[in-house]
């Protein structure tokens, strides 16, 4: 079948070929300190992919067919500054350019990598909004690198996308999670030093790797002879994420008998970051070795160790902020007089990898890889339930049971004694107390917990708090080949066929007793709602039915244990094609994805095949097709389309309801959908370079699950509605719309004026389908018509409008500043899906809401919009070169006038119906399930001092 889909596509594309005059580009690059011709340069003809690299005597010719008229070359090569030849390019002659000169750069371009790749580390711990910075390191568009350095900080997300709609691999070998469908940027964190050689194909244009995805595609590229002879020692200071980091790198070159390597090592450490009690705890290293066999023939293996251990925070209530400020973080306490985080994430992954390339001719290359990851996710929390199991006359029952410590929990507020429409003076007086408490405490009590533990040690009893680890152990194999080949002066042939092999186990493991003796591993709330699955309480509350009533010890794994696998079989194919007045590309996508879950406990609620055993298989068969072309109506004026349609496989996260607990698979489940087109003006000059560019895209058929606990569910015949759910929403449809600009003028040799803008709607298209599972339920529960009413409502996700202002000053001497004024709006909170479903209006007993209004109905689900703000952010820096060294610094400064802004936030779902919310909403001291936020860092700095040899 791959044959004849390769077959059928070299015979629709070959009709597209022709000849031309004979037409050259060459040249040679020279080191503008030595003189010495460098290989291994890139020569790029700007706004076309047509791109080659200088032989060993620095040399290069462009061997097919060139744009004609005004054109600029592009010179760079890791390690150099990146230099802008323009030329006008005559048919049928002869542009010879030899001598260009590149200068080894002593300045500060990785100030931004190293920035980058932590804040995005940071946001995937703190469960904040993913944004895709990270994927545009390689780019040098400025509306890019305006994202990916500056809008970055507030979330901000290009045409409303995250990191699961791009795609990042390393080597050809794409690293994105099939869990969620994000790149777990932990996995490569401290290497920067190995990660400036990276290609950036953006949205859905073509790239020579893979199919791609909407907010692009970026290859890092880690060989070992693709890095510059020479090493690097730095260290660094901040407070962002960590306090300190030191990094040493050495790359050998090309050594006699073909061999080169590359190594690096570097340690990240602090107490906290900006937010309190964020500890950080980093140790990374990166060893590379190449093996040139001949002129055809070389092997690389790459092999990545980052281990990482990051203390969390969480979103916090308007409440919270006020009396506590945006630095609180409510998961740390003091235990002997240091900082403990009960939140605690911890990655150890390594990456192995060995890759062959194959000069197959002067025109194709064959390019195959094996990957291995393997390692553990993990991340802990409190864990507080009951003592002991207890018989009276027949009847279980279990004693004990622990109160929530979590510092900020809402009782512990001053909003919880004044929830009453009329508090008495006592209430005023308990309010004071927890506020004063509050301000001059408010953090985690280790030693009330170790307390609590030692008595019930005392007494016989197992531990009511420990600490449980959530864990994700993966073992990952990775093969495929990439093939790309010059049918002809015009024509170009990519493919690709890849396999990826997943083995996930998942399981909770008892981290800690915290003095205590033992755990009962059991559900202590199940005992009020036993009633209402069947069954006798003490087989209900069993995590295990295999192992009941156990007492697990540290390191045992309790309450869920189950294997997912997953195979995924992927194949590409894509031609481009190149003309005097119009490059284009057509390309094609067709995968198959498996997943099946198999339980290792028999959890109580979902007893049997339910939860043991293997699940259904589910099997998922996608396809894709793309197109873009680029029209030169001249040298300096080019329009670009790109436009696409495929389905995407659901992640592994939103395919089961409750994976932990069941192999129950989500109702109605099927691949997503999704079209996209963009459009661009593309104007350069020796001068000013400008792209302005419209865009759509559109999603059907998207899932999400939420896990939350409410007190408000209509229709169960009860007088509350209490449960723990997760809440399904399948048949979503989004549309994003909008239009970015970046510009960027040299007005002189030293100063560069630049600007950026991107003003976007991103809102759900539809009502989607709504229903709730739980053990605390018979379900699936569903509401009214089954939809929940969140049409034209925004997709949560950073700021929709985002403009910048700067410019950037580099001296001759080798010293450079920058500055950047950037202003954000339109900005929306997370809504609550139930409260927008007929839950909403229905009461305990299934009958509409007595007295409901749909005006102040209206104003209690309007969707709250953030407040507009704007973030000055400087950087700079300086060098020297002594002797055959290289000494320097660069700073940045973000926010240096100390704006608070909110970067993101949800709406609670406690009370999502009428009354309830109303009641809450209008309390004159304010909401006691008010939304939470995340609020965005205060001035923040990055100092970097490096020696490079």
């Amino acid at each position: 079948m791959k044959k004849s889909f390769f077959i059928i596509l070299f015979g629709l594309f070959s009709v597209f070929t022709s000849f031309a005059q004979e037409t050259i580009i060459k040249g040679s690059v020279l080191d503008g300190t030595t003189g010495e011709p460098i290989p291994d340069v890139t020569i790029t003809i700007e706004e076309t992919s047509q791109s080659v690299e200088t032989d060993a005597n620095g040399e290069f010719q462009f061997k097919t067919i060139v744009p004609l008229g005004e054109q600029v070359l592009k010179v760079e090569k890791e390690g150099f500054v990146t230099k802008r030849y323009p030329i006008v390019v005559n048919e049928g002659q002869t542009v010879d350019i030899s001598g260009m000169t590149l200068d080894f750069d002593n300045g500060n371009s990785d100030s931004f990598v190293i920035s980058i790749s932590d804040d995005n580390l940071n946001s995937e711990d703190d469960g904040l909004t993913d944004n895709i910075s990270g994927l545009l390191q390689a780019s040098k568009d400025q509306f890019l690198r305006a994202a990916a350095y500056d809008f970055s900080s507030t979330f901000f997300r290009p045409r409303g996308l995250d990191n699961a709609n791009g795609k990042v691999l390393i080597n050809g070998v794409e690293m994105n999670k099939q869990f969620n469908g994000r790149p777990q940027w932990g996995n490569w964190g401290g290497v920067n030093d190995v990660q400036r050689n990276q290609v950036f194909a953006m949205g859905m244009s073509a790239n020579d790797y893979s199919f791609g995805d909407l907010a692009g595609t970026n290859n890092i590229i880690m060989r070992a002879s693709k890095y510059r002879e020479g090493g690097r020692i730095s260290y660094a200071s901040a407070n962002r994420s960590y306090n300190g980091r030191v990094m040493a790198s050495y790359n050998s070159g090309l050594l006699k008998g073909g061999w080169s390597y590359s190594v690096l090592g570097s340690r990240r450490f602090g107490n906290e970051g900006y937010v309190d009690g964020t500890l950080y705890d980093s140790n990374s290293f990166f060893a590379a070795v190449e093996k040139k066999i001949n002129d055809k023939h070389s092997i690389n293996f790459t092999g990545i160790y980052a281990q990482n251990r990051r203390g969390r925070s969480t979103a916090i209530t308007d409440e919270v902020l006020t009396l506590k400020g945006r630095q609180y973080n409510p998961f740390w306490g003091t235990q002997d007089g240091d900082i403990r985080n009960s939140r605690v994430r911890e990655i150890k992954e390594p990456i192995l990898m060995l890759n062959h390339f194959w000069n197959i001719s002067s025109k194709t290359n064959l390019n195959t890889n094996i990957a291995y990851q393997f390692g553990k996710i993990g991340n802990t929390r409190i864990d507080n339930g009951g003592t002991r199991l207890v018989d009276f006359n027949g009847q279980a029952s279990y004693l004990g049971g622990a109160r929530n410590p979590d510092p900020s929990y809402y009782q512990n507020l001053p909003s919880y004694h004044l929830r009453d429409t009329n508090p008495t003076a006592y209430d005023y007086e308990q309010a004071y107390i927890a506020g004063q408490d509050f301000r001059n405490d408010g953090q985690l009590d280790w030693n009330a917990l170790y307390s609590a533990n030692a008595t019930l040690r005392t007494q016989g009893g197992n531990s009511i708090y420990a600490i449980q680890e959530d864990r994700i152990d993966d073992s990952q194999f990775t093969i495929n080949t990439i093939f790309d080949t010059e049918l002809s002066e015009r024509v170009r042939l990519n493919a690709m066929v890849s396999y990826r092999k997943l083995k996930s186990e998942n399981f909770a493991n008892l981290k800690d007793l915290l003095g205590g003796t033992g755990y009962l591993d059991v559900d202590f709330f199940a005992e009020e709602d036993s009633n209402a699955i069947g069954g006798s309480l003490e087989d209900v509350a069993q995590s295990d039915l295999n192992n009941p009533n156990r007492i697990v010890q540290e390191g045992d794994r309790y309450k869920y244990n189950y294997e997912i696998d997953a195979d995924v079989l992927t194949g590409f194919a894509q031609a481009q094609f190149k003309y005097n007045k119009i490059d284009f590309y057509l390309g094609a996508n067709i995968s198959q994805t498996t997943y099946q879950r198999n339980g290792l406990f028999d959890n109580g609620n979902f007893a049997g095949t339910r939860s043991f055993g293997k699940s259904e298989k589910l099997d998922f068969s996608n396809y894709g097709i793309k197109a873009g072309a680029t029209y030169k109506l001249t040298g300096r004026h080019l329009i670009d389309v790109n436009a696409s349609y495929f389905t995407k496989a659901p992640t592994i996260r939103n395919s089961f309801n409750n994976a932990r607990q069941s192999n129950d698979v989500v109702i109605g489940l099927k691949s997503e959908n999704i079209q996209s087109v963009d459009v661009s003006y593309i104007f350069r000059s020796p001068i000013i370079k400008a792209r302005l560019t419209g865009f759509y895209s559109g999603f059907e058929n998207g899932t999400d699950i939420g896990f939350f606990f409410t007190e408000d569910l209509a229709g169960l015949g009860l007088n509350t509605g209490d449960a723990f759910v997760q809440e399904v929403l399948t048949n979503v449809e989004k549309r994003h719309i909008g239009a970015e600009l970046g510009i960027e003028a040299q007005v002189t040799p030293t100063i560069k004026l630049k600007a950026a803008a991107s003003v976007g709607q991103y809102t759900f298209n539809n009502n989607p389908n709504l229903y709730l599972t739980s053990d605390d339920f018979d379900g699936p529960l569903t509401f009214g018509d089954g939809t929940t009413n969140i049409k034209d409502y925004h997709v949560a996700g950073g700021p929709e409008r985002a403009y910048q202002i700067g410019f950037e000053y580099r001296d001759p001497d080798f010293w450079n500043v920058g500055v950047t004024t950037n202003y954000f709006s339109n900005a929306y909170i997370d809504v609550g899906n139930l409260a927008r479903s007929a839950n909403f209006t229905t009461d305990f007993d299934g009958q509409a809401i007595v007295g409901y209004d749909e005006d102040i109905a209206r104003d209690l689900l309007k969707q709250e919009e953030f407040d507009d703000y704007v973030l000055v952010n400087v950087v700079g820096g300086k060098s020297w070169r002594v002797g055959d060294y290289y000494i320097g610094f660069f700073a940045t400064i973000n926010n240096i006038f100390d704006q608070e802004y909110k970067t993101g936030g949800f709406e609670q779902s406690r009370l999502p119906k009428y009354t309830r919310l109303l009641e809450d909403q209008s309390r004159d001291n304010g909401p006691v399930f008010g939304s939470r936020y995340f609020n965005g860092n205060g001035t923040t700095y990055y100092l970097n001092v490096y020696l490079r040899f």
